[in-house]
């Protein structure tokens, strides 16, 4: 077992990322100890379970990373600093909403972060399973997608392959209560992406533009999907999914209107928070989740 820390000089809310990360059962988080274990996949499949603990206030936040393959330790930190976008200063972010019709929302919720999924693959499948699901019944399929079709390694879940997914019938996953074109939808991007139709880290290279086009090829995925998946798998710092219901929720409340912001209005207004409407969008949802 090996450990090294990271110490920061930026604004960082981990508490806020520990939190988005226990809103999965699934997932390993002591807030007692300020801990999170994630699941990380090398590229050559072999599998890491890394321990995060946080400390310190969220202006100068320290991490102390531990693993169990000293062989693998700089490939893990290198992991983790993207995992976090640990080179984001935050503070930075926020200066660009001071005077801005958010400045009062940035305030209130300093140094929220991206919170990103540890999986590119699984993060597209739960892009997919979430649409038009409210959040407790979207959780409650992902985790049975997990716990049916992936692996646990002591007490970690590890996520299913494409190839494991392509694999599957159909009625496979609507034994588990997927609709019929849910279920089409797993299975079918799955074989895209097993059969090297679809390299999502090929992909994870492209500008926003081009992800955009060649995901909303797919049957089953449209602009929310591709937006989400850029935001939650990628963590683009410049995307703004107007149609969300969350975040037309959180803009009625913070600004006590009479009706919700159509996507539209929620466009054009998102205008003047380039290049960080990623950063409202997320704020926007942290606002509304109490």
């Amino acid at each position: 077992m090996w450990e090294t820390e990271l110490t920061g000089t930026h604004t960082y809310d981990y508490h806020y990322l520990m939190k988005r990360w226990s809103m999965d059962q699934l997932n390993s988080v002591d807030p007692e100890s300020q801990t999170v274990k994630l699941p990380v996949v090398s590229g050559d499949g072999a599998r890491h379970i890394v321990r995060l603990q946080f400390s310190g206030p969220i202006t100068s936040p320290s991490v102390k990373v531990s693993s169990a393959d000293p062989s693998r330790q700089a490939e893990i930190i290198s992991w983790v600093e993207k995992w976090l976008q640990w080179e984001v200063d935050l503070a930075d972010v926020a200066a660009h909403f001071a005077g801005s019709d958010l400045e009062q929302l940035f305030y209130a919720h300093a140094g929220t972060p991206i919170v990103k999924d540890t999986d590119v693959y699984y993060s597209l499948m739960k892009t997919i399973i979430h649409q038009q699901l409210n959040l407790k019944f979207a959780y409650t399929l992902t985790n049975r997608f997990v716990e049916n079709f992936g692996t646990k390694v002591e007490d970690i879940w590890f996520y299913p392959s494409p190839g494991e997914i392509a694999s599957l019938s159909y009625d496979a996953l609507r034994k588990l209560q997927f609709s019929q074109r849910k279920a089409e939808y797993v299975i079918d991007t799955s074989r895209l992406i097993a059969e090297g139709k679809l390299d999502l880290m090929q992909l994870a290279s492209a500008s926003d533009e081009e992800i955009a086009a060649e995901l909303t090829k797919i049957r089953g995925l449209g602009s929310w999907s591709a937006q989400n998946w850029m935001l939650s798998g990628l963590g683009r710092a410049d995307l703004l999914p107007a149609a969300d219901i969350g975040i037309q929720k959180a803009l009625k409340l913070y600004d006590n209107l009479a009706e919700k912001p159509t996507p539209a209005a929620i466009h054009e207004r998102g205008e003047r928070w380039a290049p960080y409407r990623s950063y409202a969008a997320v704020t926007l949802w942290r606002s509304i989740e109490t």
